[in-house]
């Protein structure tokens, strides 16, 4: 059995001083859950308070991008060096923000994913098709793509540093949400297609989250899909309640 992972992605929300405070609401709410892993990705400025406020609870803490070097002339990136150092133990690698504002591509984040295992974080890898690749009939292609290419030389054992994220990009922030049938038909493609990358064995371990609006009214409904495995959630992240609401959905 896979254990279901939900993980909250703050994006660019939660000043520094209220990080703390949302961390432990999120933890008391959802301490309850112990089936359950859960996580929070913060901005970095967010990442010392909250592996301060994570300390000595279930919450995981993780980042929301890193850069594939170490070191070097690369202003305002972090490295996984620098994410480690400070306790992070997840990475949101190639969500669809990155790839639409700051020109993410397939191929770096093939670069930042490795880099992320490498250092021994785990790496959650976001792949998913806008509406218009939908109504175009290229959701297969689009996945097969992004997989093929954004996980290219990954091993078996780098995979049990992987989280895959489906995100529908027409469903991130819209309030619509991909139907049960659809994520998992889209979920299944997923593990087919990692099947054939680095077996069906190892694909079977890897846990699928889908990315598109969760929420405590349709978690439950979600997840009781046999290839959806956990949630990348954006909005309802930002509110404990919600968030484990969502949670206890999965638990």
């Amino acid at each position: 059995m896979r254990k279901k992972i939900i993980a909250g992605n703050w994006k660019m929300n939660v000043l520094p001083s209220e990080t703390a405070t949302l961390v432990k609401e999120v933890a008391e709410a959802t301490k309850a859950y112990g089936n359950v892993e859960v996580v929070c990705c913060v901005p970095a400025i967010d990442v010392a308070a909250a592996i301060g406020a994570a300390a000595g609870t279930q919450v995981g803490i993780g980042a929301e991008n890193a850069h594939w070097e170490a070191k070097g002339a690369f202003t305002g990136e972090i490295s996984c060096p620098m994410l480690v150092d400070a306790g992070v133990k997840y990475v949101i690698i190639g969500h669809s923000e990155r790839r639409q504002y700051f020109g993410e591509t397939d191929e770096t984040v093939n670069k930042r994913a490795r880099a992320v295992i490498a250092a021994g974080m785990t790496a959650i890898v976001c792949v998913g098709e806008t509406l218009e690749e939908r109504e175009a009939g290229e959701l297969v292609e689009v996945i097969e793509r992004q997989m093929n290419v954004g996980l290219k030389d990954m091993t078996a054992a780098d995979c049990d540093k992987l989280v895959i994220a489906y995100e529908p990009v027409w469903a991130i922030g819209t309030g619509k949400t991909a139907t049960p049938d659809q994520a998992q038909e889209v979920h299944a493609l997923i593990r087919a297609t990692l099947a054939k990358l680095v077996g069906a064995e190892t694909a079977e371990r890897v846990r699928i989250q889908y990315g598109g609006s969760m929420k405590p009214g349709n978690a439950a409904e979600l997840l009781a899909k046999p290839d959806i495995d956990g949630g990348l959630i954006g909005g309802a992240a930002l509110k404990a309640g919600d968030f484990a609401g969502i949670v206890a959905a999965g638990n």
